[in-house]
């Protein structure tokens, strides 16, 4: 059984996807595995995934059936795992090579890491700039959290408990079709199932912007503006079990900014 398993959620990334593979391949832990989930693109990026598990036997290829989108290509991909850790890489970035074993050593003691990044556009830095490793109760981390700007809300740079994510399933739609915003919700709804957490400040993932300028266009605006209030109405949904009123106060007013603040986005366009 592999130790750990490398989750790309993939469609029309036939320029980069060689480049995430060979991250993956090139791990220092050598017992993972890499799982391609295929959401139907209609460029060459999973014949160019094919062509690496010819040559690899632990790159293996899921085909969804329909589109679906990133959040439930993500969640297919955990349901065809065979290891008790999950990675998640989006396939236009790459993973450091140390990334599994390091994580691997971390998360032992933890229900979640989350690490460091490497960010690049036009000149590479560190991205959060942990300045030091943590360790936190549930609590300390929701107090953290708040603190934050967005980081936590990613899904890469983290190790998962896979136990832990089926947990997560037994209260959601694994199959929910959110393709931006998808990240917070999945987060939300594990940070929630945690005692234990640590950030390190090491980095194991390198973060690339797109330079085909999706981000800005109208229809990207609307997408995202749709599947981020599904994100906050399926958080508020759930938030009800929980008592943790102050932290859910604070984070609706955060979440729900940034609605506005994409609203306001769409409407200037």
């Amino acid at each position: 059984m592999p130790k750990v398993s490398i989750i790309l959620p993939t469609f029309n990334v036939e320029k980069y996807i060689k480049k995430a593979l060979d991250s993956c391949i090139n791990q220092s832990l050598k017992d993972i595995e890499i799982i391609v989930v295929d959401d139907l693109g209609s460029d060459n990026s999973i014949k160019i995934a094919k062509e690496e598990a010819l040559k690899d036997k632990r790159i293996k290829i899921v085909h969804n059936e329909k589109n679906l989108g990133t959040f439930a290509s993500r969640n297919i991909g955990v349901l065809n795992s065979n290891s008790p850790y999950i990675m998640f890489l989006d396939p236009d970035d790459t993973l450091a090579l140390n990334a599994c074993e390091l994580a691997l050593k971390e998360i032992k003691n933890f229900d979640l890491i989350c690490f460091d990044a490497l960010v690049h556009r036009v000149n590479t830095k560190q991205f959060y700039r942990f300045k030091q490793n943590e360790d936190f109760n549930k609590i300390e981390f929701l107090d953290f959290l708040l603190k934050q700007r967005h980081f936590c809300w990613s899904v890469w740079a983290k190790i998962f408990k896979k136990d832990m994510i089926f947990k997560v399933f037994q209260k959601i739609n694994p199959y929910e079709k959110l393709s931006y915003s998808e990240d917070m919700f999945f987060c939300y709804m594990y940070f929630m199932q945690c005692e234990r957490i640590k950030i390190c400040k090491e980095f194991i993932y390198y973060y690339e912007f797109n330079e085909n300028g999706r981000y800005e266009s109208k229809e990207f605006l609307y997408q995202n503006y749709l599947d981020k209030q599904k994100s906050l109405e399926l958080i508020k949904e759930f938030s009800l079990e929980l008592n943790n009123n102050i932290f859910h106060e604070s984070l609706f007013k955060i979440l729900e900014k940034e609605l506005n603040d994409l609203k306001n986005r769409l409407i200037a366009k």
